[in-house]
């Protein structure tokens, strides 16, 4: 009889404690939703961004699994934070505003320059048909194509190589993003923008500006100024 007191009451501790594990485990889950909540309303909103894809992605796109986890704290705050290889996770409403500046369809092959932390390409996936990204710090790559696959991404494409050259082999693509600066944007992502197409990107050295480029159909190119930005420099070969 003892025996049998002691093998359940083993069983019923066993059992709070599973469930008090789960409840935590919610409750974090909770916190993480609400702070994504949070930043939409007050940071991506509130400055104007209004694209139901755009507000939905960044609702559903876990931002703190993009970031080291002694960053995660602060990773629905109103700022970048570093990734490590002197490279950053952009803002979250620069990540609002190019990808709503982009004009989405859910139909869209984008390309992505500067996968860094692969955040702006899981956030692409959520309002685009296929992404193509591309990084040339091959750790920062490899450790963003694991977290994609393992989220189960199956709509991005991640290569490990100097974006200047663009990817020829799968262009055009409808649209382009640019997550880091050149002086200029490289004639060989202009040549794989489609005919309709945009391509936005950071452009400048000590100062930045975001630029929205547009192919006609003439296949001449239609130049907005839209911003001043702050990002890190391209680079590889845009440097030579």
């Amino acid at each position: 009889m003892k025996h049998l007191i002691l093998y359940f009451s083993l069983i019923g501790i066993f059992f709070m404690n599973s469930q008090n594990k789960k409840s935590r485990d919610a409750g974090h889950s909770d916190t993480w939703q609400q702070q994504r909540e949070r930043m939409v309303k007050t940071q991506i909103i509130r400055r104007g961004v209004k694209d139901p894809r755009v507000l939905a992605a960044l609702r559903r796109v876990p931002r703190h699994k993009f970031v080291p986890v002694n960053e995660q704290k602060s990773a629905y705050e109103d700022s970048p934070l570093p990734i490590g290889y002197h490279q950053t996770i952009s803002q979250p409403y620069i990540v609002a505003y190019m990808t709503e500046a982009l004009q989405l369809t859910g139909e869209d092959k984008v390309l992505e320059i500067g996968t860094g932390s692969g955040y702006q390409a899981a956030v692409l996936a959520e309002c685009a048909r296929q992404v193509v990204t591309i990084e040339i710090v091959e750790p920062l790559c490899d450790r963003a194509r694991k977290l994609l696959e393992d989220m189960d991404y199956k709509n991005i494409t991640v290569y490990c190589r100097d974006g200047y050259s663009g990817c020829a082999e799968l262009a055009p693509f409808d649209r382009i993003i640019l997550t880091a600066a050149p002086p200029e944007i490289p004639e060989p992502l202009l040549d794989q923008l489609n005919t309709g197409g945009i391509l936005i990107a950071p452009v400048g050295v000590y100062y930045q500006e975001l630029v929205l480029l547009q192919k006609n159909d003439d296949g001449s190119l239609s130049r907005k100024k839209l911003i001043p930005v702050r990002f890190v420099p391209m680079t590889g070969k845009v440097q030579k």
